[in-house]
């Protein structure tokens, strides 16, 4: 039944459609002709025309066929394109997240250390600030500010004894370190730990630098009370009455601004455990290693 069906539909269905045109194309083309033809009393066609617009019309049907082929391979090749195209998309794409990641992470880092700088460099300001600090009340930084004068010498008509020692000058230095002093110098030699007063013979000797009277006391510090504070002290109470008493000759003032050098920095000295016999034997074995 179903071959019935088929043999019953028109012959404009089942021919295929590169056919059809062809024919249809060809028969219009005649019909055209014949009617022209016998609107003019002009004879038939002769076959070669037909066989020459037959040649044409296979001619034409050739060109669209090809046509039709270049048509689908252009397709193909633009199909081609396109995926090409749309994959490197989503290659750059997942490139792009992956330095978009990169980027936070630098970020991340960059901030890390950048609070990690801070924190050195407070770091770093506070331990120079100490420095500053320690070489200030050790005395071998150069100290600025206002502070109080002492001019002192002994007795221009006393004998050896009436004359200013290292006794002496160590009862008022002390007096003014009690008094509130920052930084103190005798004759331009700051005091510091490793620079004593001491007497060598009759001469008095700072940081090991021999001195000549009078000594020129400079003391930084609030010039508004730190004389009446020396008074008040039992070590310039002290110096004050034995100037008294031994007719030292001395002048004390305030000074609005004076400036203190810094001490020179010694090595310190040590002292090796053990017996000179035990310091000999590993002097000698270091030489020999």
């Amino acid at each position: 039944m179903a071959e019935t069906r088929q043999r019953e539909l028109p012959a404009h269905v089942t021919t295929p459609l590169l056919s059809l045109i062809t024919e249809q194309a060809l028969e219009e083309d005649y019909r055209v002709a014949a009617q022209r033809r016998a609107a003019e009393g002009a004879p038939a066609e002769p076959p070669r025309s037909r066989m020459v617009a037959g040649a044409a019309v296979v001619v034409f049907g050739v060109l669209i066929g090809l046509a039709a082929v270049q048509t689908s391979r252009s397709e193909q090749i633009t199909d081609a394109g396109r995926a090409t195209l749309i994959a490197r998309i989503e290659t750059e794409r997942g490139a792009l997240e992956d330095l978009r990641a990169r980027i936070a992470d630098l970020g991340r880092e960059n901030r890390a250390l950048t609070e990690g700088v801070t924190e050195l460099t407070a770091s770093r300001q506070q331990a120079e600030a100490q420095v500053r600090r320690l070489e200030l009340s050790t005395g071998y930084r150069t100290a600025s500010g206002e502070g109080v004068r002492v001019q002192v010498s002994g007795n221009p008509n006393g004998d050896p004894v009436q004359q200013v020692t290292d006794a002496d000058l160590a009862k008022l230095v002390n007096g003014l370190w009690e008094a509130g002093a920052e930084a103190i110098a005798i004759n331009d030699q700051r005091l510091n730990p490793l620079g004593p007063i001491r007497n060598v013979g009759r001469a008095v000797h700072v940081n090991t630098m021999p001195l000549t009277p009078p000594y020129l006391v400079r003391a930084i510090g609030d010039s508004s009370n730190l004389q009446a504070r020396l008074l008040d002290t039992s070590h310039g109470a002290e110096f004050f009455s034995l100037a008294e008493q031994l007719g030292f000759e001395y002048t004390m003032d305030n000074v609005d601004d004076m400036t203190l050098p810094g001490a020179l920095q010694r090595r310190l000295s040590y002292v090796e455990a053990g017996t000179a016999d035990q310091r000999g034997r590993a002097g000698v074995e270091e030489e020999q290693q």
